[in-house]
């Protein structure tokens, strides 16, 4: 297996730049995360990585390999399509042996080769069903299949998941930790979804109009985040932000009836303003006569997340646990949990630190 590393990579169509200058080590037999909103850049990347989009400027490396210009099939990675791309008149067996019959492999091998993966990803009963008798995860586990008897440098995944519903995303999102741990392999994998991000990655690259925002963990990505773009993109439901103003060393929120907030954190000068990140779970509410309002709660058993508006018109999600949860309509007074408040620059988004 072998690490990928890019360097001053660029994409561009014509006159219009996609991809700007990315820098990025992915370490041997890393689970890297492209994550992003739609256009961000993730998918385009990892099909540069692949060789399916050709690298206007700028190097990527597989293992010790430039394979900056080398075609795809050279390039030692296997991809995994958000389509199945399964040939329906083929049995599972023979779809995911195709690629090595192709190449003239010894029947033998095949054989093996796709056993070992059947075993792998619990295919043995299946071997010799058509794609139409198998179900979405079961024909997304044949197509990892067939990447696996490849025997591929890098695996590739761009967003496997996203025509699976909701409780097979799940099944297969534990199916492809446990392939990754199982295997160890390299693997990158493009999603827009963050929950599959900080449930899969050791590694997560945010990224945004092309350009990386931010290159850690799941955890140091939520605990730590750079800007505004990651702290608000990493985290469910999301994170607050809240109009602050520095008076005197700390920070007055309007929104939570003028709280002052005390931080050790380097603020700007008195009279400046700033933003303050708050995640759901650290805001706590209590009944009031009048102020903040609960406009909608959704009750989830163990959890509610009540959406409130503040006199000042801004809205936050305020995470609940327990019983005791007030109902919609309800006035609130709304405070917050003390040293768990992010603060981030009101004109750049960067974090205040």
């Amino acid at each position: 297996m072998s690490g990928v590393n890019l360097s001053k990579a660029i994409k561009k169509y014509g006159d219009i730049q996609v991809i700007h200058g990315v820098d990025l080590n992915i370490r041997d037999g890393e689970f890297c995360v492209f994550v992003g909103p739609s256009g961000c850049g993730k998918s385009t990347l990892l099909r540069m990585i692949a060789g399916l989009e050709e690298t206007s400027d700028g190097k990527i490396e597989i293992g010790d390999r430039d394979v900056t210009s080398l075609d795809p099939a050279k390039r030692g990675v296997a991809m995994v399509f958000q389509t199945y791309a399964l040939y329906p008149h083929m049995t599972v067996e023979e779809n995911m042996g195709f690629g090595l019959k192709m190449n003239g492999h010894p029947k033998e091998e095949i054989r093996q080769k796709v056993a070992e993966a059947s075993r792998i990803l619990k295919l043995d009963d299946y071997l010799k069903r058509k794609p139409k008798a198998l179900s979405g995860g079961q024909r997304q586990r044949v197509a990892i299949g067939r990447a696996i008897v490849r025997g591929p440098e890098v695996f590739l995944f761009d967003e496997p998941l996203s025509n699976l519903d909701a409780e097979l995303r799940v099944d297969m999102r534990v199916e492809i930790a446990r392939l990754h741990k199982e295997i160890g392999a390299t693997m990158i994998y493009v999603t827009h979804d963050q929950v599959e991000a900080m449930t899969l990655a050791d590694k997560i690259v945010v990224l945004r109009a092309g350009r990386i925002e931010q290159v850690g963990s799941p955890m140091e990505l939520y605990s730590d985040p750079a800007n505004r773009f990651v702290a608000g993109f990493i985290g469910s439901p999301s994170m607050n932000f809240l109009e602050g103003t520095v008076q005197g060393g700390s920070v007055s929120v309007p929104a939570l009836d003028g709280a002052r907030l005390e931080t050790e954190v380097s603020l700007p000068a008195d009279g400046a303003r700033v933003l303050v990140g708050v995640r759901p779970q650290y805001l706590e509410l209590k009944p009031a006569a009048s102020g903040a309002r609960i406009d909608l709660s959704e009750q989830l058993g163990n959890v509610a997340y009540d959406y409130v508006v503040c006199p000042s018109g801004e809205r936050i999600i305020v995470e609940t646990k327990g019983e005791d949860v007030l109902p919609s309509g309800s006035f609130v007074d709304v405070s917050v949990t003390p040293g768990k408040a992010f603060f981030f620059d009101a004109e750049t988004e960067v974090r205040l630190k």
